[in-house]
């Protein structure tokens, strides 16, 4: 995904004291972000010149108080073409040298009345998030009582119509179709859709309908984190089905397990009330209120008491 300089500008609020046209459309490629330190002291070895720069306290201090007359001259090499902003923290004064760099490199120029360190963080969480490479699936993203999930199955087996289902009885739909999933950390997953089926559902014999229009802007949600996948499947005889919810299975999406739940689809089952128990049951073992827990432990009574 490209991300520019505009595209920061956007999330996060700044003073602009120098852009451009151009120096705005400039891309940024790391979510790494640079405090020079060595760097202002002429050593350049290392140096990452397409990062962010970005220039607190410390930063602030030397180049005011140490480097003197050399400051243009330091600043030039440390802001190259490459560079896609130079950023001042706390709202620190901004010496001329490094306006004439910013104009001579056309490389924009912000400043913000946050701290460094909070700055740094809010700067690397949306690049991380921008930046994320991200994969494909198909299925409905819903967020289910804060919980978000990701229901799958085989073409036809009703993905949609329940999604539907679920929007009516109060949940949000996140995306339908195609979800594009990316992994924000390492625990972290995901879960948006394409730009061009935000808030929109195909229903088969109906077409596609806008969610957002119909059921209001409480219905939709632009992403959401994929706790739990459900996969519905054709009922068949011959399928062991887990009738206790004691076993437990996982799946992998980027490098993180996400658990999953299999649901039967048959003639006179509801799957999105099925659903919302699964889901209310997930959160409550995340609770530490486990059923199939508390009937083993009284079946082993039982059993115990008989004997």
């Amino acid at each position: 995904m490209v991300v520019t300089v505009a595209d920061l500008l956007k999330k996060i609020k700044f003073d602009v004291i120098y852009s451009s046209e151009t120096a705005l459309k400039k891309e940024i490629t790391t979510s790494d972000v640079t405090r020079p330190g060595l760097e202002m002291t002429g050593y350049l070895e290392y140096y990452t010149p397409e990062r962010i720069q970005l220039f607190g306290m410390k930063e602030w201090s030397y180049a005011h108080n140490v480097i003197g007359d050399n400051r243009y001259d330091l600043l030039k090499n440390i802001v190259t073409e490459e560079t896609p902003a130079i950023i001042i923290a706390r709202g620190l004064s901004i010496p001329d040298e490094m306006i004439h760099v910013a104009k001579k490199r056309d490389t924009v120029l912000l400043q913000s009345s946050e701290p460094t360190s909070r700055l740094n963080g809010a700067i690397t969480s949306f690049l991380d998030e921008k930046l994320a490479i991200r994969t494909t699936v198909h299925g409905v993203l819903m967020d289910i009582f804060g919980v978000g999930v990701l229901i799958q199955g085989s073409s036809g087996i009703g993905k949609s119509e329940t999604g539907l289902e679920l929007i009516k009885r109060g949940h949000r739909l996140v995306a339908d179709d195609r979800v594009d999933v990316y992994q924000k950390d390492e625990f972290t997953l995901m879960g948006e859709p394409a730009e061009i089926l935000r808030h929109l559902i195909e229903l088969r014999g109906v077409g596609i309908i806008d969610v957002m229009s119909l059921f209001g802007a409480g219905a939709v949600m632009d992403y959401a984190q994929i706790d739990l996948t459900v996969n519905l499947e054709n009922y068949e005889k011959s399928n062991t089905y887990d009738r206790l919810g004691n076993g437990e299975t996982t799946v992998m999406f980027s490098d993180v397990a996400v658990p999953q739940i299999k649901i039967p689809v048959t003639t006179g089952r509801n799957v999105s009330v099925i659903i919302e128990a699964a889901v209310m049951n997930f959160r409550a073992k995340n609770m530490g209120f486990d059923a199939t827990k508390m009937f083993e432990d009284r079946l082993s009574a039982l059993i115990e008491r008989n004997s």
